[in-house]
């Protein structure tokens, strides 16, 4: 009844959105822890998921990230988690380790997690795993903690222990049972070990560490066997009677009506977000999630050097101590040096309260007004830093999530001690049923039990709703999903519309520019093939090559002469010598004097031409002076 009832909703055709919007990848990197250099992506898809529940680390084979939709194609769709494998502890031993999950250690929590159809956006969703019941975790618990495989009896290793159930207490009254099977300082009797076997109960959150007892910080509240004190914060107090191998205890907690986020309060710690990231182990789809950190202002409660403070969690110590029992430590200091940040407060649920019965007889109020389990609200400064780290690494990683996930609350607490064990009775059924109003019970008030409502609920209920929590947030994210892929698919076509009006207008310049050299490199052509009159009147001989007659001689520049002796005939400079240029004649022609013929000229008539030409050639020549030889009379 229990599997049918905490079954995954069924999805319509309708819910899901086409191919075309999925993302082409979940997902860039896995957990790591933070550094100031750029990390590989093979680096950072490294996850600390142990390969092996009992091996110390996963780094040497770690999970495989699912990057893509392309890898979950060929993987089965699954609603129950193939996990885990039962290994016996010892042979012929009823507890057995468990193989192929997660087991949560290093600062991460794992979640099974199952493939979405083709055509939802996120591509894992939540699942379940066998039993689907209210039990102990299998991921949440240490690795030295061998289970029943109705995961109902704990058994214990060497030194204290500890592991947690698979639902949280977020409000309202609950109720469930714990037999010791083994514990009180008992012996086995073929165990050589000094310490007997002890047994601590209680209730504890996602903070408080598995490995150790409940009760060692301020994150749980525990009830010991071998005193029957009650312990948080590591400072055991008076409370009830000792308990042993034999007894049934029964665990009662009341929390008041959980708080939901303010709208108008982005930050506010109760708002639900999901900070998680699935992964393949071994085969099996899970979710890795940053762990919920200490808090500094927790932590600086176990300092025992400071002065004492009220805190309604922690009940004052009577004025005598018992014999035998631990001196009373003082609380934290509430002074804080120069210069340091004051610590933020430590809000508590008002109203609540935690009480245990020994075989059904009730040992009163161990702990009221619990701190609350919500996260620390962030201050601007440490939002900013984070921001601006997230921003200098670069790469998507986990993140500390200071908002609700879903996971938060208080959930059954089991610690043992080296061979300790102990079976769990969620309900509805219990060895030493409660009284109807345990509440009035524990105030003092008698008993009514004709005709009163019953006004706690056993915690078996609890699971069923708990997963359909899940789910919904699931359908949330989904939700989510959807319409942040319809908008970036609209701000992706908005930014390819810009590239294209942008590449059309480049290349619109370019044929422009194109065509604006080619209408250059034509011109300058034209000028080579037409020069203009400037061009033929500031190079000399440049008329002359135009009409086919050859350049004329450098030499005769600066000296000009009638061409042909007719009008119209271009002037041209001659040279003394003759030449070709300086007569048009091609058999050799003179140039209009030499030795034979001067005088005949003047005598004929012509001699002011010869005369002229004459007289230049006189000037453009000089003489050297004559030096007779050495050696003669000169």
């Amino acid at each position: 009844m229990l599997a049918e009832a905490s079954s995954p909703p069924e999805h319509d055709a309708d819910d899901v959105i086409s191919q075309a919007s999925l993302p082409t990848s979940l997902v860039t990197v896995a957990g790591q822890p933070q550094s100031r250099k750029r990390k590989r992506a093979t680096q950072t898809a490294a996850s600390p998921a142990p390969s092996d529940p009992g091996s110390a680390s996963g780094a040497a084979n770690p999970p495989e990230l699912l990057s893509s939709r392309v890898d979950l194609s060929s993987r089965p769709q699954l609603s129950i988690s193939r996990g885990p494998i039962f290994v016996p502890a010892a042979e012929g031993s009823d507890y057995f380790k468990t193989d192929l999950i997660g087991v949560n250690r290093v600062g991460f929590r794992y979640v099974p997690a199952g493939i979405n159809p083709p055509g939802y956006t996120q591509p894992c969703r939540t699942i379940e795993s066998n039993p689907t019941s209210f039990r102990v975790s299998w991921e949440d618990r240490s690795p030295f903690i061998t289970t029943t495989k109705d995961g109902l009896g704990l058994c214990g290793g060497t030194g204290f222990r500890s592991a947690r159930c698979n639902a949280p207490i977020v409000e309202g009254k609950w109720y469930m049972e714990v037999k010791v099977m083994h514990g009180g300082g008992e012996h086995y009797s073929d165990s050589v070990r000094r310490e007997g076997s002890h047994v601590r109960l209680g209730w504890g959150r996602r903070e408080a560490p598995l490995n150790g007892p409940v009760g060692l910080d301020g994150y749980s509240y525990g009830y010991r066997d071998k005193t029957g004190d009650k312990v948080t914060l590591s400072r055991p107090r008076p409370y009830g009677r000792p308990y042993g191998t034999g007894d049934v205890i029964g665990m009662y907690i009341s929390l008041p009506p959980r708080r939901e986020g303010n709208k108008k309060d982005p930050h506010d710690p109760a708002h639900i977000k999901r900070e998680r990231i699935p992964i393949d182990l071994k085969g099996q789809e899970v979710f890795e999630i940053l762990e919920y950190p200490q808090s500094k202002e927790m932590t600086s409660l176990m300092d025992y050097s400071g002065k004492s403070t009220s805190s309604a969690s922690v009940p004052p110590a009577p004025k005598k101590a018992a014999a035998g029992k631990l001196p009373e430590r003082s609380g934290p200091s509430t002074t804080h040096k120069p210069g340091t940040a004051a610590l933020r407060p430590l809000p508590t649920l008002s109203g609540s309260r935690v009480a245990f019965f020994v075989n059904g007889e009730c040992q009163g109020v161990a702990f009221q007004d619990v701190y609350d389990y919500l996260q620390l609200r962030q201050s601007e400064t440490q939002r900013k830093a984070k921001e601006k780290k997230r921003t200098r690494e670069g790469v998507k990683e986990h993140r500390e999530n200071p908002f609700n996930d879903g996971w938060l609350g208080y959930y059954p607490f089991i610690s043992l001690f080296n061979d300790a064990s102990v079976r769990l009775n969620p309900g509805p059924e219990f060895e030493f049923p409660p009284p109807n109003d345990i509440d009035a019970v524990l105030d003092g008030k008698p008993a009514k039990e004709e005709g009163t409502e019953r006004t706690w609920r056993p915690t078996c209920e609890r699971y069923p709703e708990f997963m359909a929590e899940q789910w919904a947030l699931d359908e949330m994210e989904e939700e989510e999903a959807r319409v942040e892929a319809a908008r970036t698919a609209a701000t992706e076509k908005v930014e390819a519309a810009k590239r294209a009006e942008r590449n059309k207008k480049r290349q619109q310049a370019e044929a422009r520019k194109r065509a604006k050299m080619a209408a250059a490199v034509e011109q300058q052509q034209q000028q080579r093939r037409t020069p203009s009159v400037d061009d033929e009147r500031s190079t000399p001989g440049a008329g002359l090559v135009s009409l086919g007659h050859p350049s004329p001689s450098p030499l005769r520049h600066g000296t000009t002469y009638a061409y042909g002796g007719g009008e119209g005939d271009i002037e041209h400079g001659h040279s003394p010598a003759p030449t070709f240029a300086s007569n048009g004649d091609l058999q050799g022609g003179q140039s209009g004097y030499n030795s034979d013929n001067m005088e005949t000229e003047v005598e004929n008539g012509e001699a002011q031409a010869g005369t002229q030409a004459f007289s230049h050639i006189e000037a453009s020549f000089t003489y050297p002076e004559y030096r007779p030889p050495q050696g003669t009379n000169g």
